[in-house]
C-alpha cells in the first residue's frame, strides 16, 4: 500500500504553500537528494499505477521521488515547482523526468548556447528556435515569454527569449529527461508510455555492469579522420580500461568496413550482452546516416557511383518539375558524360534497385522500432535524431518500443562535429547516473530520452552520485584527484576549480596537464583553464599543439583562432608542419588561415615552411599558402570596406554583419564597434552587430567590445540595442574571469 499524500489546490513543499492546482505525491523514503516525475493529468490517470511502480524502483535505488501532475498549460508552473524543490535544504532535487504531454520550451536569441546552430530567426519560429529542456533544468537562465504556437499539432510549443540580464552560459542545476514516445499516424502516446514503464520496471530490477560497449562511426563526420577515430579509441582505453582487458569487450565499427555497415551495426545492437552503444555520425529526425556511396578506386565501382548519382539527380529534376533534358545537358557539359549514362534512369526496376540500395545505406526508423535492441544505453552523437518536439523521431524508438533500451542521449537540432562527446564517459562505469553525466556534456540541444536515474551497476555508485551534488569539501576532491582513474580525476578537477580560488586552481590545472598520462584528464585541465586568461593557460595553449591526443590539438586550434592575436600566428602555421596528416586538424588550420594577419602569417610561412629543409615540397606548399593568404586578406579588407560603406543597403550590411558570427574576423571588430555606437546606424544593424560581437568570447579585442557595449548602455540608444549590448557584455565577461 502506497503512503500517498495528495494536496489538491496547493503544493506543500518544505512547510510552504504554493497556490496551484497541482497534485503531488511526496517521497516515501528519506534521501539526501530527491527526484521528480512530472506528468500531465491525462497520462497520470491512464498509467498512474505504472508511474508509482517506477517511483518505487527509483526509491529502492536510494533516491526519494516526487510525483507531480496537473493539466499543464505552460512551462512556467513546472519550472517554479522544480526550482522550489531544488532549494529544499533537506533533500534538494537532483533531477526530473517529464512524462507525456509536457510543454516544450522553444528557445530563441540563445544560439550561442548551442554547439553549432546558427539560423536566421526570421525563418519560421518552429524551425529557427531550439527545443530545449534547459528551461526546466538550468534555473540561472532567465527567459521572457514570447508566445504559444497556435498551429495545429504545435500548441505545446512555447517560445522564449533569453533575457539580456540572464547568465549567458549553461550550468545545469538539475538534470532532466523526457518520456515522450514518438508516434506515427494512427498511434497514441499513452499506450507506449505504459509499455515503456512496464519494461523499465522489469529492467531496473536487474543489475547491469558496464562490461560490453559498441562504438560506431558514420561517413562524412570529422572529415573522415583516421587520427580522430584513433585518438578517441586511445582516450576510451584510458577512461574504460577494463573493456580492453579479458572479461571486457569494446567493438569499433566504421563505415569503411562495409558498403552497408548498418547491418553490422544493427546486429551488434541486438547482440545479447551489449551494454552501451556510442554512435557518431550525421543524422536527421528520422535517419542515422551510416554510409555514403562506396569508397572505391577501381574503375567499375567508381562508374557505378557516378551512374547512381546521375539517376538520382535526374529523378529529382523530374519530381521537382524541372526541365529534364536541360538538366541532362548540364551534366553532360559539367561532367563530360555521354548519353549512355542516362539510359534506364526512369526504368521502374532500376528505380526500385536504387531505392533499396539507398535505404540500406542508413539506419531507418523501421530498423530501430521493435527491433529487440539490447543496449541499455545509447548515445546518438549526431544532428536532429533527438527532435523530441516532433511527433516522429528516430532516437525515441530506442527506449520507447520493443527494445531492451532504457535511455537514449540525442540532440534536438544540428550539432558541431568537433564536440567532446566522451567527456566524463568513464564515470558511467562507476555507476554514474545518466542524468548526472548529461550535466557535463549538455548544450542547449542535448537531451536524455527515457529514465535519467539509470546507472550501470558499480560499487559505491550512490556515494558518487551523492557527492557530485552535495560534497563541497576541497580535501575530499583532492583525495579523489589521487585515484588512478582518468574521469574521477577529471570530475575532481571540475569540483576543485569551483571551490578554490584561481591562484590555487590554475597552477594545479597546469601541473595536471603536463603530468597526466590520461588523455581526457589533460583535456579537462585544458578546458577548465580556458576560463582563465592567465599565464598558466597561455603556457598550456602553446604546448597543446604538440599534445599526443588528437582532440586536444584540434581544440587548441579553436582557441588559437578565437584569440586571433598575432602571438599565436606562429603556432597555427606550425600545424602545417607538425600535423598535416590529421585530417580534422588540417581542416581547422585551413579555416584559421583566413583570420590571421596575412603579413605576419607570410613571414612565418617563409620561415617555418619555405626555408625549412625538413619540410618536403616546402616551396610548393608555401606558394599555395601565400596565395591563400592574399585571397583571405582581400576578403577581410573588402568586409571592412563594406562595413564602412554608408551607401550599402540595410539588407546588404546586415548580411555582412551576421557573417561575423561564424567568420570571426578580429580585425573587423573596431569597425563593428563604430557601427553599434553610431546613432545613424539603423537599429536592426546595431542589434545584429552587437549579437555578432557576442561570439568573440576569446578575442584579443574583448576589452574593446566590452567598452563599446558600455558606451551603448550609457547612451540614448533604443532599448533593443541596449538589451543586446548588455547580453553581449555579459557573454564576453562570463567567458573569462579576467574582464
Amino acid at each position: 500500500m502506497y503512503n500517498i499524500k495528495r494536496v489538491v489546490g496547493a503544493l506543500l513543499l518544505s512547510g510552504s504553500l504554493m497556490a496551484n492546482a497541482q497534485e503531488i505525491e511526496k517521497p516515501n523514503v528519506k534521501s539526501k537528494t530527491s527526484f521528480a516525475i512530472v506528468v500531465d493529468k491525462a497520462t497520470y490517470q491512464a498509467v498512474g499505477s505504472e508511474i508509482r511502480a517506477y517511483k518505487q524502483v527509483v526509491e529502492k535505488d536510494g533516491l526519494g521521488t516526487y510525483i507531480i501532475y496537473d493539466d499543464w498549460q505552460s512551462p512556467e508552473k513546472i519550472r517554479q515547482i522544480l526550482q522550489k524543490l531544488h532549494q529544499d535544504k533537506g533533500a534538494p532535487l537532483e533531477g526530473v523526468v517529464l512524462v507525456g504531454h509536457i510543454p516544450v520550451p522553444m528557445i530563441r536569441d540563445a544560439q550561442f548556447l548551442t554547439s553549432a546552430f546558427k539560423m536566421n530567426q526570421k525563418i519560421r519560429w518552429d524551425k529557427s528556435s531550439v527545443p530545449s529542456d534547459r528551461y526546466y533544468d538550468d534555473f540561472d537562465l532567465k527567459f521572457d515569454f514570447l508566445k504559444q504556437d497556435t498551429a495545429k499539432g504545435k500548441e505545446h510549443y512555447f517560445y522564449y527569449s533569453l533575457r539580456p540580464d540572464s547568465k549567458q552560459y549553461i550550468d545545469m542545476d538539475i538534470y532532466s529527461a523526457r518520456i515522450k514516445p514518438p508516434v506515427a499516424a494512427g498511434e497514441q502516446m499513452v499506450p507506449k508510455i505504459k509499455a515503456y514503464l512496464n519494461k523499465l520496471i522489469t529492467l531496473r530490477s536487474k543489475s547491469y555492469p558496464l562490461n560490453d560497449m559498441l562504438v560506431s562511426y558514420g561517413h562524412g563526420y570529422n572529415s573522415n579522420s583516421v587520427n580522430a577515430v584513433s585518438g578517441e579509441a586511445l582516450a576510451l582505453k584510458s577512461q574504460l580500461p577494463h573493456l580492453f582487458r579479458p572479461g571486457g569487450s569494446i567493438k569499433f565499427l566504421n563505415f569503411r568496413n562495409a558498403d552497408f555497415m548498418k547491418f553490422n551495426l544493427l546486429s551488434e545492437l541486438k547482440r545479447d550482452g551489449v551494454d552501451f552503444a556510442y554512435m557518431t555520425g550525421h543524422g536527421t529526425p528520422t535517419l542515422q546516416l551510416i554510409n555514403g556511396y562506396p569508397l572505391v578506386s577501381n574503375p567499375q565501382p567508381s562508374m557505378e557511383n557516378v551512374a547512381r548519382y546521375l539517376r538520382s539527380k535526374m529523378r529529382d529534376a523530374k519530381d521537382d518539375g524541372r526541365d529534364v533534358e536541360k538538366t541532362k545537358e548540364g551534366f553532360k557539359t559539367s561532367l563530360g558524360v555521354s548519353d549512355k549514362w542516362f539510359e534506364n534512369i526512369f526504368d521502374a526496376k532500376v528505380a526500385e534497385e536504387d531505392s533499396i540500395f539507398n535505404a540500406n545505406l542508413d539506419v531507418q526508423i523501421e530498423d530501430v522500432r521493435n527491433a529487440g535492441i539490447q543496449a541499455k544505453l545509447v548515445y546518438l552523437n549526431s544532428c536532429l535524431t533527438g527532435s523530441f518536439h516532433l511527433d516522429n523521431y528516430i532516437a525515441g524508438y530506442y527506449p520507447f518500443s520493443n527494445n531492451e533500451n532504457v535511455a537514449a542521449v540525442a540532440n534536438s537540432v544540428g550539432v558541431l562535429q568537433d564536440l567532446w562527446p566522451a567527456e566524463m564517459m568513464g564515470l558511467l562505469n562507476k555507476g554514474y547516473r545518466v542524468g548526472n553525466w548529461l550535466k557535463h556534456i549538455a548544450y542547449l540541444e542535448t537531451h536524455v530520452l527515457g529514465d535519467p536515474t539509470f546507472h550501470f551497476d558499480a560499487k559505491d555508485s550512490y556515494a558518487l552520485n551523492e557527492a557530485v551534488m552535495l560534497n563541497k569539501d576541497v580535501t575530499y576532491w583532492k583525495n579523489a584527484l589521487k585515484e588512478n582513474d582518468a574521469d574521477v580525476q577529471s570530475l575532481a578537477l571540475v569540483k576543485l576549480v569551483a571551490l578554490m580560488p584561481e591562484k590555487e586552481s590554475a597552477p594545479l590545472l597546469r601541473d595536471i596537464y603536463f603530468s597526466s598520462p590520461f588523455e581526457t584528464t589533460r583535456m579537462e585541465a585544458f578546458q577548465l583553464l580556458r576560463q582563465f586568461e592567465n599565464k598558466e593557460y597561455i603556457e598550456v595553449l602553446h604546448a597543446a599543439k604538440n599534445d599526443p591526443y588528437e582532440y586536444i590539438r584540434r581544440r587548441a586550434i579553436y582557441d588559437l583562432t578565437d584569440f586571433g592575436s598575432n602571438e599565436f600566428v606562429k603556432d597555427l602555421i606550425q600545424f602545417y608542419v607538425s600535423d598535416p596528416h590529421s585530417e580534422r586538424v588540417a581542416y581547422r588550420v585551413r579555416w584559421a588561415l583566413q583570420f590571421m594577419d596575412p603579413v605576419l602569417a607570410k613571414q612565418e610561412v617563409n620561415t617555418l615552411i619555405r626555408e625549412n629543409k625538413a619540410v618536403h615540397n616546402g616551396a610548393a606548399l608555401a606558394d599555395k599558402l601565400d596565395k591563400d593568404l592574399d585571397y583571405y586578406g582581400k576578403k577581410r579588407d573588402d568586409l571592412i570596406k563594406s562595413l564602412q560603406n554608408e551607401s550599402l543597403s540595410e539588407k546588404e550590411k546586415l548580411g555582412e554583419v551576421t557573417t561575423l558570427r561564424l567568420y570571426r574576423h578580429h580585425a573587423a571588430v573596431p569597425q563593428v564597434i563604430t557601427l553599434i555606437k553610431d546613432e545613424k546606424t539603423p537599429e536592426s544593424i546595431r542589434v545584429a552587430a552587437l549579437e555578432a560581437l557576442g561570439w568573440f568570447t576569446l578575442s584579443y579585442q574583448r576589452a574593446n567590445i566590452i567598452k563599446g557595449c558600455d558606451e551603448v548602455l550609457l547612451s540614448d540608444a533604443p532599448q533593443a540595442v541596449k538589451d543586446e549590448a548588455l547580453k553581449t557584455k555579459n557573454r564576453i565577461r562570463e567567458a573569462t574571469h579576467k574582464i
